[in-house]
């Protein structure tokens, strides 16, 4: 005979649909953790990819001011600012222009953040620790973010250019065939270094910055319902706003060698460009957006994805 189970989340009464024995085992059971762990985390990345999406494509914009924009005069260079570029694209492509990009984000992020947990999920297993060192945590955190950025690094490509303005692609795999017929592999995976070397860094001190943290907050507060989701919340803007600012520069020159492959091979040439051109506050160029979507987005996806995996019996 079988029953319904509910889980509860925030409070509320989930129904999981998950039938139940009479012994009182799950049809959850049946799947793997690892395989849990991906379905949560792509679940809480859908929506914080959705909601933020407006923020890095102004990150991207300021690390590419190609665009006409107002913007102030500083040492004889214009200086587009967020609010300008805001207006320039709510102007020339309405509010909808907002969220240009949102399918190869999506593509990237979904899978990109489900790949993530469950890669973090299963290098903790083979750990065999459930609570992590500071060195262990950025250890699993840059490993994880490697195995995931790597696999999806034609799709970071794509989203990249979608969003700059520069290119205009009809659709994801008519981008793709348009990246390989014209620049070969090599263009699908161009930027992989500046990426993972933007990537795995701000997961690994993200991790570490999350879990010591969490470590430090009373065990009660936790545990409770009515304060677990804001204490997992404020942990993530903590790590967030650290693991962003250091690892802003090597965001900078992902995204001038996947717009401008030919002009930009290494990352060394990328360098020496934004210095040359900015000085050293061209490395923290779009640092604001950046900042604020890779610290809301985190911390969002961080909070569901804790919420999900002790509704669904992972934790």
């Amino acid at each position: 005979m079988l029953q319904p189970s509910k889980a509860f989340l925030n409070g509320w009464a989930i129904d999981t649909a998950a039938p139940v024995d009479l012994n009182g085992s799950s049809s959850n059971d049946n799947y793997h953790p690892v395989f849990k762990a991906f379905l949560a985390g792509s679940f809480s990345g859908t929506f914080s990819t959705i909601l933020f999406q407006p923020l890095d494509l102004v990150k991207t914009r300021l690390q590419n001011p190609t665009q006409h924009v107002v913007a102030a005069t500083v040492n004889s260079r214009m200086q587009p600012g967020m609010i300008a570029i805001f207006a320039n694209i709510v102007r020339q492509e309405h509010i909808a222009g907002l969220w240009r990009g949102m399918v190869p984000s999506v593509a990237r992020c979904v899978p990109g953040v489900g790949l993530y947990f469950s890669s973090l999920h299963w290098l903790k297993s083979k750990l065999g620790k459930e609570t992590l060192g500071p060195m262990e945590a950025v250890t699993l955190g840059v490993l994880a973010r490697t195995m995931s950025g790597v696999a999806l690094i034609p799709i970071t490509v794509i989203k990249t250019r979608y969003e700059s303005g520069v290119y205009k692609y009809n659709s994801l795999s008519g981008a793709l065939k348009a990246i390989y017929n014209g620049e070969g592999f090599r263009g699908l995976v161009c930027g992989l270094g500046p990426t993972l070397a933007r990537d795995a860094p701000f997961s690994g001190l993200y991790l570490m910055f999350y879990t010591q943290t969490k470590q430090a907050i009373p065990k009660d507060w936790l545990q409770s319902p009515s304060t677990a989701s804001l204490v997992h919340f404020s942990c993530g803007i903590v790590a967030g706003i650290a693991a962003s600012l250091a690892t802003n520069p090597a965001d900078v020159l992902k995204t001038k060698m996947q717009l401008y492959p030919e002009k930009f091979p290494t990352a060394f040439s990328a360098a020496v460009y934004v210095h040359q051109t900015y000085g050293v506050q061209g490395y923290f160029k779009g640092a604001v957006p950046r900042m604020l979507r890779r610290t809301l987005m985190a911390a969002m996806a961080w909070t569901v994805f804790e919420e999900i995996t002790r509704s669904i019996g992972l934790k």
